[in-house]
């Protein structure tokens, strides 16, 4: 009984292997998992608390699968330590950073929504750090993105948005945005690493600011029950499973069609919010969500074209999650 136990649970696991459409759904549902989780954590665990230690616990966790990759990678890893910092900074510590301090004073839904403007971010980031041009649909996805931000940020107030007055945390969501599209662009300098040995070497370079950081705060008393077991979901569920999921849905159907399910986030993300946290959808909400669709929609349209590669895992960019 208990062989054919694990037979039948090896081949589920085999089987979920070869699913891409699975694989990235439940990426993208877990890094939605963590805007709500943050959200509902904000009075509990402060904003350094909740990225030290989740990143913390993912490092100890991740560590013993990446050992036999980063002895292999070692010499990569300390040949080019200036790169992995940066590319930790701006896509671990930063970007989480941000997230969860934007958390305290808006809503998860907000932050979603505000999440699916980052491939127009990366594009603009592309143009101006490498002088990639944009095309004319390019840009104007860029100006439809730009309208449906600003849509959401401001709460959809006109007269909020003619005298400049965005919401704090909508603003520091926006600054992770900004971080997670500097990222991104940057991946491009990215050392050819395993990619487990890469998310290891980014946790590990991004503990000591966020430790810095996490000291600063002050005093930290013991969180309840509820916000150690949330931490042990942003550890586990949104900081790894997701980040292995999608490189996989990556290698089996290519980047370019992988990268689409990340704006299921929003939608998750929204019925999340809704269910546990009892917010609210907005009209404001469904137009800046129709115009940053839009924008993507311009700002993707030239490479409809693009073949969807496979490759080893080895060669995949190493993108990480956005959550």
């Amino acid at each position: 009984m208990a062989s054919q136990t694990r037979a039948a649970s090896s081949s589920l696991a085999g089987r979920l292997w070869q699913a891409p459409t699975l694989l990235l759904c439940l990426a993208a549902l877990f890094w939605s998992g963590n805007f709500v989780l943050g959200r509902a954590l904000n009075g509990t665990a402060s904003p350094f608390f909740l990225a030290f230690w989740r990143w913390v616990v993912a490092l100890a966790v991740l560590l013993p699968f990446a050992w036999p990759h980063l002895r292999r990678d070692g010499p990569v890893l300390r040949a080019h330590p200036g790169r992995l910092l940066l590319l930790a900074l701006l896509g671990v510590a930063s970007f989480s950073v941000l997230v969860y301090q934007g958390l305290r004073s808006t809503t998860a839904i907000n932050g979603l929504l505000l999440q699916s403007v980052i491939p127009v971010a990366i594009l603009l980031c592309a143009f101006l750090l490498f002088g990639e041009r944009p095309g004319a649909r390019q840009m104007l996805g860029v100006a439809f993105s730009i309208a449906g931000v600003a849509a959401i940020a401001c709460h959809g107030s006109l007269e909020d948005l003619l005298r400049l007055s965005l919401h704090p945390g909508d603003l520091w969501v926006l600054g992770a945005v900004l971080s997670y599209a500097v990222y991104s662009t940057c991946l491009r300098l990215r050392p050819r690493l395993h990619p487990l040995s890469f998310l290891t070497a980014s946790i590990a370079l991004s503990l000591p600011p966020l430790a810095l950081g996490y000291a600063l705060e002050g005093s930290h008393p013991m969180p309840a029950p509820g916000a150690l077991l949330a931490l042990g979901y942003l550890a586990v569920f949104p900081s790894l499973l997701a980040y292995l999921f999608f490189n996989r849905g990556v290698e089996l159907i290519g980047a370019a069609r992988a990268g689409q399910f990340i704006h299921l986030m929003p939608l998750f993300g929204s019925g999340l919010a809704v269910l546990f946290l009892g917010e609210r959808l907005q009209l404001f909400h469904a137009a800046g969500l129709a115009l940053i669709g839009g924008g993507i929609a311009l700002s993707m349209s030239r490479s409809r074209g693009a073949a969807p590669g496979g490759g080893r895992s080895r060669d995949l960019p190493a993108r990480k999650n956005p959550g």
